[in-house]
C-alpha cells in the first residue's frame, strides 16, 4: 500500500471507531509539506483519491480538493518537530468529556500510560492560524498527545500507525476512567507502574499488531 492508501485507511478506522466523525483529519509529512485529506471528503468513505499534497502553507500541490481549515496545526507542528513524520486530529467523545469537566487524564490502563501526562490546551478554538497552532505547540512541547478543551485531541508519531494507535490509546483509557469513576475513585498507574509499562509497550511491533487488529475490524464490519 501507498502512504496514501495508509493515510486514507488510518481516516476510516477512526471513523469506524467514533473517534472522528464529518470532521477530523490526519497527516503524513512529505518533502516540503504533507499528505492530508481533503476537508470535503466523506471520512468513512475515504480513498487515496481523497488526499492531496499540500505545502506547509497550504498551497495545494496536487489533488482534487482543499485541505481542512485546521490545516495549520499539522503544519505548526512538522515546522516544529522534526522527528514527527505524521499527525492525527480527531474529536474523541471520552477523551473530550475530561476536558469539559476539568478532569485530569489519568493513566488507568496500560497502555493509556503512552500519551501520559498529557497536556491541555485552554480553549475550545479551531487550529485554523498560525497563531492558534503557536499556542498549541507551546502547551504540547514534546509530547506524542494532548488535548483541547471542549474540543478534541491531538497526537503524533514517526509514521501514521503510531499517530494512529496513540489516539485510539488515548480515548480507550479516557472511556476506562470514565466508567471507573461511575464506581468510584479510578485507579491510576504509580511512576514506576507507567515507566515500566511504556518500556514494555512502546514497540513497533505491538503498534503494527493494534493497527492490524482495527483493520481486521472494519474489513469485517
Amino acid at each position: 500500500m501507498s502512504e496514501k492508501d495508509d493515510l486514507a485507511l488510518c481516516l476510516r478506522m477512526l471513523e469506524h471507531q467514533g473517534i472522528i466523525d464529518f470532521n477530523g483529519h490526519a497527516s503524513i509529512r512529505t518533502e516540503g509539506g504533507m499528505f492530508i485529506n481533503i476537508g470535503a471528503a466523506q471520512r468513512s468513505r475515504l480513498t487515496a483519491d481523497d488526499i492531496c499534497t499540500v505545502d506547509l502553507d497550504g498551497n495545494l500541490i496536487q489533488g482534487a480538493g482543499k485541505p481542512p481549515l485546521e490545516f495549520h496545526l499539522h503544519a505548526g507542528i512538522y515546522r516544529d518537530r522534526p522527528e514527527v513524520g505524521a499527525v492525527v486530529h480527531a474529536h474523541p467523545s471520552w477523551s473530550t468529556f475530561l476536558t469539559m469537566t476539568s478532569h485530569d487524564y489519568q493513566p488507568v490502563f496500560a497502555q493509556g500510560t503512552l500519551v501520559h501526562p498529557v497536556p491541555v490546551l485552554d480553549t475550545p478554538d479551531s487550529i485554523n492560524s498560525p497563531e492558534m497552532s503557536a499556542r498549541l505547540n507551546a502547551v504540547m512541547g514534546d509530547r506524542p498527545a494532548a488535548l483541547m478543551k471542549s474540543h478534541g485531541a491531538v497526537t503524533v508519531g514517526a509514521n501514521i500507525v503510531e499517530a494512529f494507535v496513540l489516539i485510539v490509546y488515548l480515548e480507550e483509557n479516557a472511556r476506562r476512567q470514565y466508567m471507573a469513576s461511575q464506581i468510584g475513585a479510578p485507579y491510576a498507574f504509580s511512576d514506576a507502574e507507567a515507566e515500566a509499562a511504556r518500556k514494555k509497550l512502546w514497540s513497533e511491533g505491538l503498534f503494527r499488531r493494534t493497527w492490524e487488529h482495527y483493520r481486521a475490524k472494519l474489513e469485517d464490519a
